[in-house]
C-alpha cells in the first residue's frame, strides 16, 4: 500500500498553520494551537479515527479564535486530500453514531471529490469554557471545502454542550476511519462507476 501521509503548511496575514497526518496511524497526536478545547476535540479525531496527527498553529488569538479554527480546518482538509491520493481501493463512505451519556451524534462522510456540508447541531449554550461553539461549523466548512468531501453532521440530542461536541468529533473520527479503510476486494479500483473521484 502507498504511503498515506501528508504535511501541509498554510500561511496568511492572520495565521500560520502546519499539519502532519498519517492515515494509517495508531492515534498518536500532538497539538500546539493556542485553542485548548479544539485540541481536545482533535485528539478525539486522532484516537477514534486511528490517524496520527500533528498540528502547529499561530493565529490572531488577540482578536478571537475564528481565523485560527477555520484555517486549521482548511489545512487539515488539504492534508487529508493529499494523503488519500487517488482514492483507489478505499471504502469511500463512512458513518458513525456516538453516544456520551445523554448526548448522541451521527456523522456520515463521502470522499466524493465534491465539497458539501450539512451541519445540524444545536448546542445548549453558546460557549464551552472560552470556546465559541459557532466555530465548529467554520472548522468543518473549511475541512470539507479542501478535503473535497460530502459531510453530514447531526447532533441528535444532548443537554451538556461538552458532551455534544465530543460526540460530534468522536463520530467524525470513526466515520473517517471507516471511509478511509482499504477494501481488499476493491484492489486498485476507484470506488465510483465514473472511474474517478
Amino acid at each position: 500500500m502507498a504511503d498515506r501521509t501528508a504535511t501541509v503548511k498554510r500561511e496568511t496575514l492572520e495565521t500560520r498553520i502546519e499539519v502532519t497526518l498519517n492515515l494509517d496511524g495508531i492515534g498518536k497526536c500532538e497539538f500546539n494551537t493556542g485553542v485548548p478545547f479544539l485540541e481536545h476535540m482533535l485528539e478525539q479525531v486522532a484516537r477514534h479515527g486511528l490517524v496520527d496527527l500533528w498540528v502547529q498553529a499561530q493565529g490572531d488569538l488577540h482578536i478571537d479564535a475564528h481565523h485560527t479554527v477555520e484555517d486549521i480546518g482548511i489545512t487539515l482538509g488539504q492534508a487529508f486530500a493529499e494523503a488519500v491520493g487517488d482514492k483507489k481501493g478505499i471504502v469511500r463512505y463512512g458513518h458513525a453514531y456516538v453516544p456520551l451519556d445523554e448526548a448522541l451524534s451521527r456523522v456520515v462522510i463521502d470522499f466524493s471529490g465534491r465539497p458539501g456540508l450539512v451541519y445540524e447541531v444545536d448546542f445548549p449554550r453558546a460557549r464551552i469554557g472560552d470556546f465559541d461553539v459557532d466555530l465548529f461549523a467554520e472548522f468543518f466548512q473549511g475541512f470539507v471545502n479542501h478535503a473535497r468531501v460530502t459531510l453530514h453532521i447531526d447532533g441528535l440530542r444532548g443537554r451538556n454542550a461538552h458532551h455534544v461536541a465530543e460526540t460530534v468529533f468522536k463520530a467524525f473520527g470513526r466515520a473517517l476511519r471507516m471511509a478511509l479503510a482499504t477494501d481488499p476486494r476493491m484492489g486498485e479500483m476507484t470506488p465510483s462507476t465514473k472511474g474517478t473521484l
